[in-house]
């Protein structure tokens, strides 16, 4: 039931959502449906029940996680930018890489925000994208800018470069092979699987990390590594 301050169905902001992480996609439900202006139509956890969402409902606005159980969450963005074209696509997620923020707007996404706001925080972005605005992260924001830069035909500046006191970060050859795999969204159990240590291990090498690279979270992590150049 909709709270009693709610406008009329017509002035709504019909919301769909794509999100597989259970504690993530509570939180942001909770959100949405305790909105007075906005409706969630539905919810799906995987990119096949994304799909099929598209078929039984039109929203207005899409939000979608990129790293889906069974896919990727680019190919839920690149159909419901066919099916649904008046609808404005927001991604929600963890990889803040170049390579998945460059799909994601190619494939139709309007926004794209990072996993480091509370969900009550992203009911307000949502107002923003369906009023024409493109919620970015500030990192996020930052890469696209960048990678748009003029270029003067020289070679790739890196941060060393600009500050000759500042020096690139040693890692060792199982930090830099932990931060890849973060690059890549693996958890600290997936990483602890694939390089046969304890998670105790893995969370004390991505300590490392963070301490060498002055961040405080794997998004920053992968943002400053890149910057640095310890990553391609």
């Amino acid at each position: 039931m909709l709270p009693n301050n709610a406008h009329p169905d017509g002035a709504l902001i019909h919301v769909a959502l794509v999100e597989d992480d259970m504690d993530f996609q509570n939180a942001l439900m909770a959100a949405i449906e305790t909105a007075p202006d906005m409706r969630l139509l539905g919810v799906a956890s995987t990119r096949s029940q994304g799909l099929l969402m598209l078929d039984q409902m039109r929203a207005d606005v899409l939000l979608v996680d990129l790293g889906l159980p069974d896919g990727s969450g680019i190919d839920v963005i690149r159909a419901a930018h066919v099916q649904w074209p008046e609808c404005n696509i927001m991604v929600s997620t963890t990889y803040g890489d170049e390579g998945h923020v460059m799909q994601s707007i190619e494939a139709g996404a309007s926004g794209y925000l990072l996993k480091d706001s509370a969900p009550e925080g992203m009911v307000s972005e949502i107002r923003n994208l369906h009023a024409g605005g493109s919620p970015i992260s500030p990192l996020i924001a930052r890469q696209i800018l960048l990678r748009f830069r003029p270029s003067n035909h020289s070679a790739p500046v890196r941060v060393d470069d600009r500050d000759p006191g500042k020096q690139r970060p040693d890692l060792s050859v199982r930090e830099q092979e932990v931060l890849e795999y973060i690059t890549k969204g693996f958890t600290s159990n997936e990483i602890a699987a694939l390089i046969s240590v304890s998670r105790h291990t893995v969370l004390t090498y991505v300590r490392r990390i963070y301490t060498k690279l002055e961040v405080k979270s794997k998004t920053e992590a992968v943002y400053e590594a890149r910057h640095q150049g310890l990553l391609p």
